[in-house]
């Protein structure tokens, strides 16, 4: 199927079908992102995944060694106690030559001089209305906009898809993506009905042939449900949506009891969620899934995936919804 479903952003991004591969940390390896970029899509490599700047700028060069299509780089910025050199991470982005990179957590404003001096394309990720509105202002090229269905940082707000994508697009004036929650061709039209120009997805793209994660972990998503997840740090405002184990529910009751960051940290700490992939012992830490486990019940390729989903929404926009003439 060769872009049947045309929108604002397969034609400002030069890409086939309007589904993104947003950032995972671990997961959004050059392996994934080349296979969802051959298929049509966009496909994104995770920067802080690799170690150092250097690392980032080899996984760019093998991702373009696997496509000829375009792909893109997720930048996230959150606060630490020790930030990553992010100038360097940037750097290595702009002298690898990708012109699309995707920008998720804080305000993405300090980085907005160097990545436009140098032609690429920004999409923000974020949780609401106001910072999408933000966004925007200070401009970025599109906004992927996360409802409270979405793995990892779904905000402090709790606004689902339903209501927060029709929210947002109403006032955007630029392309939106509308993530959380989506996994085939239904979420897809929907998508498209609330006013959004494509999905961006993530827990989908874990559940599939080229991702880079253990076999037992697919098998899990596949096994699992809509309640399968987990919300920690909530009383830390700092909300995250994480598969629901042994660990992650240890974190929940010790938060609920009162305790602190210090009191979880080294349950959380990311090398043992890094081990989850890698070894596929489920119990190792925190992972992050989303509640679209629960629409996923297979492991197919990328091209298998993003053909069933466009041909699945293709034929839902065209037989299912299409406009009838009464006959008098």
């Amino acid at each position: 199927m060769t872009g049947p479903l045309t929108t604002r952003f397969t034609e400002a991004f030069g890409v086939r079908h309007p589904i993104v591969q947003g950032g995972m940390q671990w997961v959004g390896r050059a392996e994934l992102a080349a296979a969802v970029s051959s298929a049509g899509g966009l496909g994104m490599i995770t920067a802080l995944t690799q170690p150092t700047p250097k690392d980032l700028a080899a996984e760019i060069e093998r991702c373009r060694g696997l496509t000829d299509q375009p792909f893109g780089v997720n930048l996230t910025i959150l606060p630490t106690i020790t930030p990553p050199p992010y100038d360097e991470y940037r750097r290595a982005i702009i002298d690898s030559g990708v012109t699309i990179v995707e920008t998720a957590g804080s305000n993405p404003e300090p980085h907005m001089g160097m990545f436009r001096d140098h032609g690429v394309r920004i999409i923000h990720k974020c949780t609401s209305v106001r910072h999408a509105l933000k966004a925007e202002k200070v401009g970025v090229d599109a906004v992927s906009i996360d409802g409270f269905e979405c793995a990892g940082h779904p905000g402090e707000d709790d606004i689902p898809g339903l209501v927060l994508i029709p929210a947002a697009t109403a006032r955007l004036s630029i392309p939106v993506l509308a993530s959380g929650g989506f996994a085939d061709g239904r979420g897809l039209v929907a998508a498209l009905a609330l006013g959004a120009d494509g999905i961006n997805m993530g827990t989908r793209f874990m559940c599939t042939a080229e991702s880079p994660i253990h076999e037992t972990v697919k098998q899990a998503i596949v096994a699992g449900d809509e309640r399968g997840t987990e919300l920690i740090f909530r009383q830390l405002r700092n909300t995250a949506r994480v598969a629901g184990n042994a660990v992650s529910r240890e974190v929940v009751e010790i938060l609920r009891g009162g305790g602190t960051f210090p009191d979880v940290a080294q349950l959380v700490a990311g090398a043992r969620g890094r081990r989850v992939f890698e070894d596929g012992d489920l119990d190792a830490g925190i992972w992050s899934v989303g509640m679209a486990q629960g629409l996923i019940d297979d492991v197919p390729t990328c091209a298998e995936l993003l053909d069933r989903i466009v041909g699945e929404a293709v034929d839902i926009i065209e037989n299912r919804l299409r406009t009838r003439t009464a006959v008098a």
